[in-house]
């Protein structure tokens, strides 16, 4: 089963959640597919893990990767780049923004209200249920509800991220899915897919699950992880 993603795609979600690891694997898989990808950053908050640290990987696999102006790179200053409002303009096959976490960081998305108006776009929430506040349902439908408020979009469904780094298990995959479709029950939205880490997928059953499921290759590490050069 593939991910057949096309169009406008917004992804949001809590702190935590991978959402940007989630972004810029699935920009990459996307691509591979042969689609013309294009993806925003558009992450104000989180001042370590944005699609911004990926940004050789992404332009050099043919993905057309806007940032924030050049002066405030590694600024946490709410700046839009006049180049966000030409994507939605002139969108791609699949245009897609990785957004700040939580509310705080989804009010970003209301000073687009106006490009987006016309426009068919799934608002995707990223949900890792290994999280704090994200570990029930009612904790996941909260969020929801706050990034809803602070966007003025509608998320229209779900995506599983279950793990714990490197402790991740299979089991942890199992009870994840268990979990994302009990979420989607309950809210009446789709689980559009799961992620499983390249690490763990030939420990995983992908039979078992009745949704797509997006290998995870990961390319974000904390900064003083990194290595020197």
């Amino acid at each position: 089963m593939k991910i057949e993603l096309k169009g406008i795609v917004v992804i949001v979600g809590n702190y935590g959640s991978g959402k940007t690891e989630v972004s810029i694997n699935l920009a990459l898989q996307r691509k591979g597919d042969g689609l013309d990808v294009k993806i925003a950053d558009l992450d104000l908050v989180n001042p370590y893990f944005r699609t911004r640290e990926a940004k050789d990987i992404l332009s050099e696999s043919g993905i057309d990767v806007i940032l924030p102006p050049e002066n405030y790179l590694h600024s946490d200053l709410p700046i839009l780049s006049p180049a966000v409002q030409g994507m939605l303009q002139k969108p791609s096959q699949f245009t897609l923004f990785d957004v700040g976490g939580n509310d705080v960081g989804a009010t970003v998305l209301a000073a687009l209200e106006k490009p987006f108006e016309g426009k068919t776009i799934q608002v995707l929430q990223v949900v890792n249920p290994f999280r704090p506040y994200t570990e029930t349902i009612t904790g996941c439908l909260k969020v929801k509800s706050e990034i809803e408020g602070a966007s003025k979009l509608q998320i229209t469904g779900f995506i599983c991220n279950a793990n714990l780094i490197d402790e991740t298990s299979a089991a942890d995959i199992y009870e994840g899915y268990r979990f994302a479709k009990a979420l989607s029950e309950e809210s009446s939205l789709k689980l559009e897919f799961i992620t499983v880490s390249n690490e763990l997928m030939k420990k995983v059953d992908v039979k078992k699950f009745d949704c797509p499921v997006l290998e995870i290759y990961r390319q974000l590490v904390f900064p003083w992880n990194r290595k020197k050069v």
